[in-house]
């Protein structure tokens, strides 16, 4: 029977050791690091993944066990994005920021009835939505303490020409927290035409419909652009009133 998606067996996994393996030997010639680095991260990419794939197989299968699951990924990227922004202060207005992004989408697409509400239809959605809208807000939060850091002779500047605090600090950290946005922007103008994007392929492989594929992908990368959107200004409005801070 002919089927559009890599076919499991042997010779994947031949093939998957020889790329592994290919890898290695480069970063050990080019001098990139170590031999091992590659060897681990395939390793540990496997066992999460075999994991997951499990999980995910017994959850999807009920509604309340595919909320849960999302429940603990959303706990998992607050905590993440908290991590990553490096403050020290009120990082887990992050969640809020988090909750917002995804607030702004999910009634949307679900209530709509764009996206069914099965656990088959909206774990995989709002894990690709969630885990863009994390690495959005961390990267804006970073990004706007950094140069609040960096510029805190402009913020006292604008303070004294009568600025609030609040205006002070956005006039600083708005358009540095807002590249957080750019790597989104960029896949949405391209695709299709530079990149076809995960989702694009995963479709196309398991239905074989070029249309079907673009319309889902056309549909996730507008969630994502409202989702890290809506996200990213949250988190700056949160860093601005100095709610969280380094």
């Amino acid at each position: 029977m002919h089927t559009s998606q890599p076919v499991l067996g042997p010779a994947l996994i031949v093939v998957c050791v020889v790329m592994v393996a290919a890898a290695a030997l480069v970063y050990r010639l080019a001098e990139l690091g170590s031999v091992w680095i590659v060897p681990r991260a395939a390793l540990r990419a496997v066992a999460q993944l075999a994991a997951v794939a499990g999980v995910l197989a017994a959850a999807m299968s009920r509604l309340w066990s595919s909320v849960l699951v999302l429940a603990v990924m959303f706990v998992v990227a607050a905590a993440t994005a908290a991590r990553r922004s490096q403050a020290q202060r009120g990082s887990w207005w992050l969640a809020g920021a988090l909750a917002a992004g995804l607030s702004s989408v999910l009634p949307l697409l679900l209530l709509s009835g764009v996206v069914p509400l099965t656990g088959v239809s909206i774990v995989p959605l709002v894990g690709i939505v969630l885990g863009g809208t994390m690495t959005a807000v961390a990267v804006a939060a970073r990004r706007a303490l950094d140069t609040l850091g960096l510029r805190a002779g402009e913020v006292e500047a604008a303070l004294s020409l009568g600025l609030s605090e609040r205006d002070s600090r956005m006039e600083v950290i708005g358009r540095s927290a807002a590249d957080a946005l750019l790597p989104n922007l960029d896949q949405t103008r391209t695709v299709g035409v530079v990149t076809l994007p995960g989702a694009f392929v995963g479709v196309l492989l398991s239905t074989g419909s070029p249309l079907q594929a673009g319309a889902v992908q056309i549909l996730i990368l507008l969630a994502l652009l409202l989702s890290q959107t809506c996200a990213v200004a949250a988190t700056i409005e949160v860093i601005a009133r100095g709610a969280m801070t380094r």
